[in-house]
């Protein structure tokens, strides 16, 4: 499906784009590079919105400090967060899942991660909040503004802060993230101060926002569902199968944006060079000519190549660190509660941002399990 008018729209109110809404397009928008850039209107020193050779060289540099052996090393130290903020919500039975759990394990991770004291955690969410609304800035009028003008404040804000971080990594290297970014190098060449900033940007918010999201909606889907709580329960080896399966039905990222770099015709239209296209991920991962009885929530689906993380040389590089917080949070949420429910009869009020599904408050209640299962 292929949607375009005037002003062309979505749901949401994001202007100025074509949107491409079936499997096939949305997945060949995000991996066929020939025909369309990373190269649009956003950040210039986030890496994503790059296309090679640009993106080739400051993946592998970034690939060096964000590898598979650090994010395997976090797992014991996440499960410790993990039980700390269960700990407090446990004995009362209720919790919002978002504003007490969901969203301050990732941006506890990924602070620790970077090497900021728990003393700057405050000012992190403040940085991701800002960040995060930058995605108004495809709509029009004063919230567009608005979230502009504090991007750029934020951008000050960091840039200063982590160029007085990275001297002093220089100096006195330390066993983190930015120490990592800082010795990184290939055929001689390093990532400069504001690549760096860049790629911590992103970190920022996509590894807070999307585990943040596939956690909530996860919970969410087995609320929804609790023949599949309940099978989930019974089989927790299908944990893992379980959280693609989130992913596919709510996916916590709804569109990214490509821009043709000639016409380029998709389903029978043409899209001119230059014009921006948003390949609609959610709707892909719903496509029923790729996935049977695609409105079905199937914790045991398989096969699912669903589009959550995209595809390609884009693929999400934080991919294997969501799919390792998800899979911590929602074991120790399964072992240690049982029966959890919405607490609200309210329609959930979505994350502020246009890009991203996920509700911004989730109240829910449970009963703490009378026995935990062994570790």
């Amino acid at each position: 499906m292929l949607l375009e008018r005037g002003a062309d729209v979505n749901a949401k109110g994001v202007f100025g784009g074509t949107g491409i809404f079936d499997y096939q397009n949305v997945k060949r928008a995000l991996n066929d590079h020939d025909a369309f850039s990373s190269q649009v209107p956003a950040p210039p020193n986030w890496f994503i919105f790059s296309d090679p050779p640009s993106h080739t060289k400051l993946r592998t540099l970034i690939s060096q400090a964000f590898t598979p052996r650090v994010v395997a090393s976090l797992e014991p130290r996440i499960r410790e967060l993990s039980r700390q903020l269960l700990d407090r919500a446990i004995e009362r039975g209720e919790v919002d899942l978002a504003a007490e759990y969901s969203i301050p394990l990732p941006m506890m991770v990924i602070a620790e991660m970077i090497g900021m004291p728990a003393a700057e955690w405050p000012r992190f969410n403040g940085w991701s909040d800002a960040i995060l609304k930058l995605s108004h800035t495809r709509s029009a009028g004063e919230q567009a503004a608005t979230a502009l003008s504090e991007f750029r404040g934020v951008t000050t804000e960091m840039s200063a802060y982590f160029a007085e971080m990275i001297e002093l990594r220089r100096a006195s290297p330390r066993d983190d993230l930015l120490t990592r970014l800082v010795a990184a190098e290939l055929e001689g060449q390093r990532l400069a101060p504001e690549e760096i900033l860049g790629f911590l940007q992103v970190l920022i918010v996509a590894g807070q926002e999307t585990t943040t999201n596939l956690i909530n909606n996860a919970v969410l889907c087995l609320i929804e569902h609790p023949d599949q709580r309940e099978r989930l329960q019974q089989r927790i080896d299908l944990l893992p199968s379980a959280i693609e399966e989130v992913l596919r039905y709510r996916s916590p990222v709804q569109w990214m944006m490509r821009a043709p770099r000639r016409d380029v015709e998709v389903l029978g239209k043409i899209i001119p060079a230059g014009k921006l296209v948003l390949p609609m991920i959610g709707s892909a991962n719903r496509d029923s000519g790729q996935f049977p009885l695609a409105g079905r929530f199937d914790i045991e689906r398989a096969p699912n190549p669903h589009l959550a993380f995209g595809h390609g040389i884009h693929f999400c590089l934080g991919a294997p660190l969501a799919r390792l917080e998800a899979r911590i949070a929602l074991s120790d949420m399964l072992e240690r509660v049982k029966g959890f429910e919405s607490a609200s009869d309210e329609p959930w009020e979505p994350r502020q941002a246009l890009n991203v599904h996920g509700p911004a408050r989730f109240p829910i209640r449970f009963e703490r399990a009378k026995a935990a299962r062994c570790q």
